[in-house]
């Protein structure tokens, strides 16, 4: 007998040969920089994935290679797990693709200029929508309804700001909507006013519905077209899977009659959007959890926005004196819903940016939880918080749920919204981490973009995509690479019960994974934002590739 030394390519062939066909590999991905975000093994070079999950992670797994297994090479380029986004708005995403993103326009005359084009597409009483108006891009005073009247004369418009807490309507729109000086707040909502008192066009949280109330809803055709839609472009962007905070039944039935048509690229963890007849019907029958949708999470609001002024704060604004936030719902009413959450097996997920509003949530959840748990509730965004607060998320397994993207969007104008005390607090990601609380990472699109290694460039280095502030604002609160992978990973997949699923790349998980065009984790700082995705694999299925 030949000794095995002489002959190492028979020594493969064998090794091959003499594993059952069971456990041969359907797909193996060789000659690659893998991060695998599985501490124990951290780096490898090649995969191989049988049945849509993880049959091996290692150096070399030719072993596993049979005559059926598509052998791919990769020839260095780098592979990280598939990116999740623990709170995005997919159905808000695809209506943005369908129209255009007003986020970077830099004068209000650009935006009546959108409208006026869009008025010439359509008809005469058709409504103009669009979103992502920034009023800080302009020196920062709210528009005015007159500023669109000349652009839509005959069409009611109604523009989202970016943070989606801030409506713009023109003249049209609010006579059509009955808007008058005598028109009372909503509890939660505010109507911008001028001086005599008369509206002026701009409406911030619940006061938004008086006027997107008369909007006609989309159709089911519509939210299907749109899902599918934002879908294919978090596939194309490394997303294999987003946390859809805040669904409907149109959305549900939606995301069910893609995976039927097989059009679903990507997985999906729903939250239920609020108190309604949804939520019922879920805690009648429990929990659904499937392979690419899950519903088992709750979305509620405690507060508006920093952009807007809506966010709770306890001390009023510091560059509005008068003003201290919109607290939507009160510690009784959360507690109310946690409980019956908890007892059926349901995650609560609440929106909470002020450092009032986050406080009233975490008074809700640690009345109904009473210490430590594994229910993994979450406040969602959690920006601003006061000092003695954190630990209490770690008293009672709270989880934030935060997007690195809004730290860098509004470093801008922050410190002059809260003054430099609450800044302390702010978007505090290595506060949380220090204490041992995982950060579950996100963009929260179509607020910010939904491009993932945005985000990861915004935790790694707290800066513009230009490189400023140099240094990074507030640095000490800075990830590190290996800080920002594991938050776009496994601690998105914490966040929803899924980390024995998904999030790393071991054996028996989920074959999701992205190849990249550079290697993130190596590459100067200012090259992260310029990554390509080269392929997705969902359960070892390529669903995006560039060519």
């Amino acid at each position: 007998m030949l000794p095995i030394v002489a002959l190492p390519g028979l020594f493969v062939l064998c090794m091959s040969a003499s594993l059952p066909p069971e456990q041969h590999a359907d797909l193996v991905i060789e000659n690659a920089t893998i991060y695998t975000v599985n501490k124990a093994q951290p780096k490898v070079r090649a995969l191989a994935v049988k049945a849509g999950r993880i049959l091996a992670a290692r150096d070399d797994v030719s072993a596993y290679a049979g005559p059926s297994t598509q052998r791919l090479d990769l020839h260095g380029a780098t592979v990280v797990p598939g990116l999740i986004d623990s709170h995005g708005h997919l159905e808000g995403l695809g209506a943005l693709l369908e129209s255009s993103d007003l986020r970077h326009v830099k004068t209000v005359a650009e935006v009546a200029e959108y409208v006026r084009k869009q008025v010439a597409q359509s008809k005469p009483g058709e409504w103009v929508v669009g979103r992502n108006w920034d009023q800080t891009n302009w020196g920062g005073p709210f528009p005015f309804a007159r500023d669109l009247d000349a652009a839509a004369p005959a069409n009611p418009v109604f523009l989202r700001r970016v943070d989606g807490h801030a409506g713009w309507a023109n003249s049209v729109a609010l006579k059509l909507a009955g808007v008058t000086a005598q028109t009372p707040e909503p509890a939660g909502g505010r109507i911008v006013k001028d001086e005599r008192g008369e509206p002026t066009g701009v409406f911030v949280d619940k006061a938004m519905s008086l006027v997107a109330s008369k909007i006609p809803a989309p159709t089911a055709a519509q939210v299907q077209r749109r899902l599918e839609l934002a879908t294919r472009e978090c596939a194309r962007l490394g997303l294999t899977t987003v946390h859809d905070a805040g669904v409907s039944q149109l959305d549900v039935d939606a995301y069910r009659a893609l995976i039927a048509g097989k059009q679903l690229p990507i997985r999906v963890y729903a939250m239920i959007g609020g108190v309604g007849p949804l939520w019922r019907e879920y805690l009648k029958q429990g929990p659904e959890t499937g392979d690419q949708l899950t519903v088992r999470s709750i979305k509620l609001f405690a507060d508006g926005a920093l952009g807007s002024r809506g966010a709770a704060l306890w001390q009023p604004y510091s560059d509005d004196p008068g003003n201290s936030g919109l607290l939507f719902t009160t510690k009784e009413e959360i507690e109310k819903v946690a409980r019956d959450a908890a007892a059926h097996g349901f995650q609560v997920c609440t929106h909470a940016i002020g450092d009032r509003a986050n406080r009233t949530v975490l008074d809700g959840y640690a009345a109904a939880l009473g210490g430590p748990n594994d229910k993994r509730f979450r406040i969602e965004h959690a920006q601003v918080i006061s000092l003695l607060d954190f630990q209490r998320f770690k008293d009672y397994s709270i989880l934030p749920s935060m997007q690195s993207t809004h730290a860098t969007s509004d470093m801008r104008w922050i410190a002059q919204r809260v003054g430099p005390d609450r800044v302390a607090g702010a978007y505090a990601w290595q506060t949380f981490l220090k204490l041992g609380i995982p950060v579950a990472n996100g963009s929260d699109f179509p607020v910010e973009e939904p491009n993932p290694m945005l985000g990861l460039y915004a935790a790694i280095t707290r800066q513009d995509v230009e490189g400023n502030p140099p240094g990074g604002w507030t640095p000490s609160q800075r990830m590190t690479r290996a800080e920002a992978l594991e938050s776009w990973t496994l601690s998105g997949a914490h966040a929803a019960f899924e980390e024995q699923a998904k999030g790393s790349l071991e054996p028996g998980k989920l074959a999701d994974f992205i190849v990249l065009d550079r290697d993130i984790m190596e590459i100067p700082e200012l090259q992260i934002p310029k990554t390509r995705v080269l392929k997705t694999f969902l359960g070892g299925r390529l669903v995006h590739e560039i060519k």
